[in-house]
């Protein structure tokens, strides 16, 4: 494939069309719509409180809602687990908020979850997560903000009880130019956060420690921006893919917003605040206090979306890389679900709703980070690629000859059917394997190759 015209400037997203030459030699053009989010992520109180915000306003109910979520994952704070294997999973959340500036109404995203906070706060402060909206620079600066106490000029400052730290970097782009400067480990820390590793002083002269944190995270960021600073370090570290990342722009222009009803505020807070005492939120010195369980029926479903959508393969490239993290996030999201209806008890409904957010987030990475051409050509490959399982699911083996001759009928090019031949070999766990047999000794040749399912 050719590519003939590049509409892209700095960000995929700025443009969606792309002119490209077509295997055949046919000029195709790729358009595609933005990403659109099912109604399935607006669940419950989430979304109820993302409704609130955007009615009669131009804020994107969406992007309320991923700030909620954040803002709620770390209200309720690490008493809460679900166990999975040896791991011990909290409902940590860093969401991205991605969208043009001017029109991702970005800061109007947070404003009512702030408001929510603030009724909250009237009616019992303890439940309340301490809140950073100053900016992040440095892994020290993150631990001041919940050490565990240290010692200076011959006084003992007291530690930091509560861990839980709702950070609001409406400047996302600032951590990424922070994570390129020689010696800065603020991505490392942030890392460390999302496990819920304690954050331990990175030089012997530093002596702040801040154990069992509890930190969630949101941020938001033009698609510009994201896609020039976004480095092969931030996609191999694992930075990029702790983030639930989602392309939210504005639904409709309106000069004179209405603000929402202090009473409404209020009866969300009330709501947000029966979730908190429900976790028992107040008693943030105790971890792991409260388990969470999968029903059979979500147990059932869970590992039907494990083996089949979450283990699609997406590629070796930046899409796969920022995808990675898709089955925990997952979990993280069901665990939230199941909390503001009341009970520790994951259902079908919360994982569902959990994988409406987790399409919604997987169309957006496309979107900004992969071309019209690129999705076109990706969609195809994996077109063909499903037509060769079920020809060698009929067939039981063939060759690379056979299967052009008689499962595409010899109309489809050669460098289709290695495209997704490789596709197919390179999935983990690979969908099939490709074996040498020797020719006969009457037929003197190169050994054929030939593909079996796994």
């Amino acid at each position: 494939m050719r590519r003939i015209v590049n509409t892209t400037p700095a960000s995929h997203a700025e443009s969606s069309l792309d002119v490209f030459d077509d295997d055949d030699g046919a000029t195709v053009v790729a358009h595609r719509n933005a990403p659109d989010a099912d109604p399935a992520c607006l669940y419950g109180l989430i979304g109820d409180v993302a409704r609130a915000g955007s009615d009669g306003t131009e804020t994107n109910a969406y992007a309320i809602a991923a700030n909620f979520m954040a803002y709620l994952s770390c209200a309720v704070g690490r008493g809460v687990y679900l166990p999975i294997g040896n791991t011990r999973h909290h409902a940590r959340l860093f969401c991205l908020h991605i969208g043009r500036s001017g029109r991702g109404r970005k800061g109007d995203a947070v404003s009512l979850v702030l408001r929510i906070d603030q009724a909250l706060r009237a009616m019992d402060n303890t439940f309340a997560p301490q809140i950073h909206r100053g900016g992040l620079s440095t892994r020290e600066g993150l631990v001041a903000l919940m050490h565990d106490g240290y010692r200076q000029n011959r006084q003992d400052v007291p530690a930091i009880e509560d861990k839980r730290l709702w950070v609001v970097e409406s400047e996302f782009a600032n951590v990424l130019h922070q994570g390129r400067r020689d010696g800065n480990t603020l991505s490392a820390a942030l890392r460390d956060c999302w496990d819920g590793i304690d954050l331990k002083p990175a030089t012997k002269s530093n002596r702040l420690y801040a154990s069992d944190p509890h930190v969630c995270l949101s941020g938001a960021i033009s698609p510009g921006e994201l896609t020039s600073l976004m480095s092969a370090r931030e996609l191999t570290n694992g930075f990029a893919n702790r983030f639930l990342m989602t392309w939210a722009e504005r639904t409709r222009m309106l000069p004179f917003p209405e603000e929402t009803p202090q009473a409404v505020v209020e009866q969300l807070a009330r709501r947000t605040l029966g979730v908190l005492a429900f976790v028992r939120a107040d008693r943030y010195e105790e971890r792991d206090h409260l388990r969470m369980e999968l029903s059979p029926q979500a147990q059932w479903r869970y590992a039907q979306l494990y083996r089949g959508e979450l283990d699609d393969d997406l590629g070796d490239g930046i899409v796969g890389a920022l995808l990675e993290r898709r089955a925990p996030i997952l979990l993280r999201l069901a665990m939230l679900m199941a909390l503001t209806d009341l009970q520790t008890r994951i259902d079908v409904q919360h994982i569902d709703a959990a994988m409406a957010w987790i399409r919604y987030a997987t169309a957006s990475v496309r979107f900004v980070f992969v071309s019209a051409a690129e999705e076109a050509k990706l969609a195809k490959v994996q077109e063909l690629s499903n037509r060769i399982l079920t020809f060698l699911r009929e067939r039981g083996q063939a060759t690379r000859s056979q299967i052009s001759a008689e499962c595409f009928r010899g109309k489809v090019p050669k460098a289709r059917i290695d495209a997704s031949l490789e596709h197919l070999l390179v999935a983990t766990p690979p969908k099939i394997t490709v074996q040498w047999v020797e020719r006969p000794v009457d037929a003197p040749g190169t050994p054929t190759r030939v593909y079996r399912l796994m």
